[in-house]
Order: structure tokens, then C-alpha cells, then sequence
């Protein structure tokens, strides 16, 4: 299955706010030695210009003048925290986890997968755990990355399926490994953050349960153990067999549409984006299955988690989405993707004629297969 787009995966997309919070690089030696943390750091092939750090957890961008390639950053953080740095806007990022202390960082531009970050304790386990767990999966996976991607520019549906069955048992090893890392090390942030990060989409309640209670009773206070927990009780308000939470939510016309006015009818409940890659490559195998089942009552209602309107109509009329469609244009921060514990897109939920959630997480010919043994 392709990478999912969700609000904690990798190539998070450096996008410049206004209004951010500064870091000049012109800060007091007395300053940095003061703060709680300090960050000096070089990027060898970019002299001048700036780096941008996203604080994950907050959504607060810092930024940082570069003098000769080298940039600091200080502050004070209160908790660990799971951060990006760029050394440009929409080039890249490398991530790492901020907390008091010391940080140095050596980047090279066009190479940050070889950025060494080191100084404090939870960033030294973060390396441990990228570089004795997952560092030959990594690899993999990139590797399988490029050729997905040059399957997709060639139109290679065949090789793109098999290629999704890779993904799926890379996904099935990467969990592995991350629950024996999370065993061998119950105090860890770092096995906080990549149990909710690897388990959290479509999740199975006593696996990701099971993660939970191993965590000690400290970093299940801590934010991606509130996080995990605040992902089980949705879970559980969402799972197979429960009543599809109602909602109501404007088209492009402007006129409100809510879940209940399908019932009678077998219902995918579609949350994507227009901006979103995986949804767009998903998009075919959706509307395949609506013109092969519509006629037997079977019924799509599009979310889009977009911020742009034009680009989300755009969309729709190119992929031939020709099924009710609603967004509040409010992307992430969307009532019903709070509603639905949305962690991750592409995401669906199947709902029958009565508007219970049936099956969830359909992707590719799942979709059409489950179809087929529902829909006589």
C-alpha cells in the first residue's frame, strides 16, 4: 500500500507562515549559553540565506539567518519535541527531536538523509533507533519509492500493484520493529512517537492498546501517548460495527449535505484531498468500483480536507469524481476529521443501507472485492 499523507508522516512540506517566530543567527554567545536549549549547526553548499525549523507538536515555525553556512537557535522547551529543519522552503527536511540541552548538527544540502544530529538523550535513541532498527528497511523503501514512482510516470498499473504488496509487508515489518523497540524501551520518547506514527492510521485497538500499556506511566501523559489514547477512543466510536457518526457539511454549491440523507443506500464515506498524492494515485480504483456498483445502490460521499476551493473542484472534474463531494475548506482542522479521528488520508469507511461502518481503510481492489461480496 502507497505511504498514506497525514498530519505526522514524513515529507511534511516546509510552507512558510507569516508572522513565524525568529531565531537570528546575530544572538549573544551569553544568550545560547543561558537558554535551556541551544542549536549550532553547519550545512556544507549553502552559505548564506536561512533554515527553517516546524515544531510538529505546536505547528510554530522558528528560522535562522545562515553566516558562512553556520546557524544557531536557542530556547526552551518543556518537553520533548519532534521537529523538522530545512535548509530551504519546500527542498527537504530532516527530522530530529528538540529538547534542553546542547544540539549540534552537520547537514549537507543536497544529502540531508546524512545529517548527524546528536547531543541530547532522546535524539542520541532516536539515532540508535533509525541506525540499529530501521536502517536497512529505510533504505528499502526509498529504494522502492523511486521505482514506484517511475511505474507511475510510465502508467504501469501491474507493476504498481505488486509493488503495493511490498508496501504492505514493509508496513507489517516496520511495526515489528517498532514494537520491539518500544519493548526494549518503555521509557523512551522516541517509542512514544513512533508508535503513534506507525500504528495510528486504521488502527488495530489491541495492538495499538497493547503498545500503550508497555509505555511507561509517564510517557502515557506525555503528548503522543495522550495522542495514542485520544486514537483508541475514536477508534472505538468508529470501528467496524458502529454507527457512522452523522455530520453535515456544504458541497461547492454551497448547500449542506449530511451522512444521514444516504441512508437506504451502501455508502463509501471518502476522506481525501486534492493535494494529496496518495488520493489522487487512489482515486481510479474508486471510481471504477462507483460505476460498477451505483446502479446496484451503492453510493459515494466525497470529504475533502482542502483549504483551496478552485483547486478542489479542479480535482474533482479531472479525476472524474462524479459523486456528492463537501469540504469546509478548512483542511485538517475540520470538525469531521476530529469527528472521525482522521490521522491519515487517503481514509475510508464503508457503511451499509442502516449507515453502519462495515469495513474501513479500503484501498485499491480491496475496495471492489468487498464490494462484490456485499453487493448482490
Amino acid at each position: 500500500m502507497r505511504r498514506r499523507i497525514g498530519s505526522t508522516t514524513a515529507g511534511l512540506v516546509f510552507l512558510f507562515i507569516a508572522g513565524c517566530h525568529t531565531n537570528d543567527t546575530t544572538t549573544e554567545k551569553t544568550e545560547i549559553a543561558d537558554s535551556a536549549y541551544a542549536i549550532i549547526g553547519k550545512i556544507t553548499g549553502q552559505d548564506s540565506g536561512m533554515v527553517y525549523i516546524l515544531h510538529q507538536q505546536s505547528g510554530r515555525f522558528d528560522s535562522a539567518k545562515l553566516d558562512h553556512g553556520y546557524f544557531k537557535f536557542a530556547g526552551r522547551a518543556d518537553t520533548p519535541e519532534y521537529c523538522r529543519l530545512s535548509p530551504s522552503l519546500n527542498k527537504g527536511s530532516v527530522s530530529f527531536f528538540l529538547e534542553n540541552g546542547k544540539i549540534s548538527m552537520l547537514i549537507k544540502k543536497d544529502s540531508l538523509e546524512y545529517a548527524l544530529i546528536s547531543g541530547t538523550k532522546t535524539q542520541d535513541e532516536f539515532v540508535y533507533y533509525q541506525n540499529t532498527f530501521t536502517k536497512t528497511l529505510n533504505d528499502r523503501m526509498s529504494a522502492l519509492d523511486k521505482a514506484y514512482e517511475a511505474a507511475n510516470a510510465r502508467k504501469d498499473k501491474k507493476t504498481m500493484d505488486s509493488m503495493n504488496i511490498v508496501y504492505e509487508e514493509l508496513d507489517v515489518e516496520q511495526k515489528n520493529l517498532v514494537a520491539e523497540f518500544t519493548k526494549s524501551h518503555p521509557a523512551s520518547y522516541v517509542s512514544a512517537f513512533e508508535v503513534f506514527s506507525n500504528f495510528s492510521y486504521n488502527p488495530n485497538v489491541s495492538q495499538l492498546d497493547s503498545l500503550l500499556q508497555i509505555l511507561d506511566t509517564g510517557l502515557r501523559s506525555s503528548y503522543y501517548g495522550k495522542k495514542i489514547a485520544y486514537t483508541l477512543e475514536k477508534e472505538k466510536l468508529t470501528g467496524i460495527g458502529k454507527p457512522a457518526p452523522d455530520f453535515s457539511i456544504k458541497n461547492a454549491n454551497g448547500k449542506p449535505v449530511s451522512l444521514s440523507t444516504f441512508r437506504g443506500n451502501w455508502v463509501l464515506l471518502d476522506f481525501w484531498a486534492s493535494w494529496c498524492g496518495p488520493c489522487r494515485q487512489e482515486n481510479p480504483s474508486v471510481v471504477k468500483a462507483y460505476h460498477e456498483f451505483h446502479h446496484k445502490g451503492f453510493d459515494i460521499l466525497g470529504v475533502s480536507l482542502d483549504h483551496d476551493k478552485v483547486k478542489w473542484v479542479d480535482a474533482i472534474k479531472k479525476d472524474g469524481l462524479n459523486w456528492e463531494q463537501v469540504s469546509d475548506l478548512d483542511g485538517w482542522k475540520a470538525g469531521v476529521v476530529s469527528l472521525y479521528g482522521i490521522q491519515g488520508i487517503p481514509m475510508n469507511y464503508l457503511l451499509d443501507k442502516n449507515g453502519i461502518i462495515v469495513a474501513k481503510g479500503l484501498r485499491g481492489e480491496d475496495l471492489t472485492k468487498k464490494l462484490q461480496e456485499l453487493i448482490h
